[in-house]
């Protein structure tokens, strides 16, 4: 993997109050409290995250010679499912569409450039100074999370397909398994 966690750098301070600032204000003015409340499409979020999430995703967890990386794993499919879910967890989900406002902020802010199309020393330099936050690992280890759970989630829902994770990682799929109508979290609503 070529992401690693190094915590306690020091030029993270400013970006760190940043994130810890925009929160407050959220929290505290009424503006902020109707966005808490607001469903997730009317967010003020970037006009489209999904290819940011996609890189982020890609360093994070990258193909390599007989591995399959985020992209094999269709580990963004996957991350759109959980945010597009109307039963999951608003908050994660607005953290992680937040998350990408943080990122590209501070990509334009030191490289002028979007998070998308800096080289990948650049980005582990951007993803390092993040890892240095709580909110940043957190932002970081939930999207992690999100990249393990379609590598091994069954294919049905969105991500590893035709079990590439689990045959990369020779595992066994337990029986029955699910079939599209009768999904976990359907049989809620």
């Amino acid at each position: 993997m070529t992401f690693l966690y190094q915590r306690g750098t020091a030029p993270l301070a400013s970006w760190s109050r940043t994130l810890f600032s925009r929160r407050d204000f959220l929290i505290t003015s009424v503006g902020g409290l109707a966005t808490l409340f607001a469903p997730i499409g009317s967010l003020a979020v970037s006009a489209d995250p999904w290819p940011v999430l996609a890189a982020v995703q890609d360093h994070l967890f990258p193909s390599e010679s007989g591995a399959p990386g985020a992209r094999e794993i269709q580990a963004l499919a996957y991350l759109q499912g959980v945010l597009a879910d109307p039963g999951g967890e608003p908050e994660t989900q607005r953290f992680l569409l937040m998350g990408v406002d943080w990122l590209e902020d501070l990509a334009r802010g030191r490289y002028q450039a979007s998070f998308v199309d800096l080289a990948a020393v650049r980005r582990e330099r951007l993803l390092r100074q993040v890892a240095a936050s709580e909110q940043g690992e957190n932002w970081l280890s939930t999207l992690l999370l999100y990249v393990c759970e379609a590598l091994l989630a069954d294919p049905v829902y969105g991500g590893n397909p035709d079990g590439i994770g689990w045959a990369w990682l020779a595992h066994q799929p337990g029986v029955p398994r699910p079939v599209p109508d009768k999904r976990y979290g359907m049989l809620k609503r």
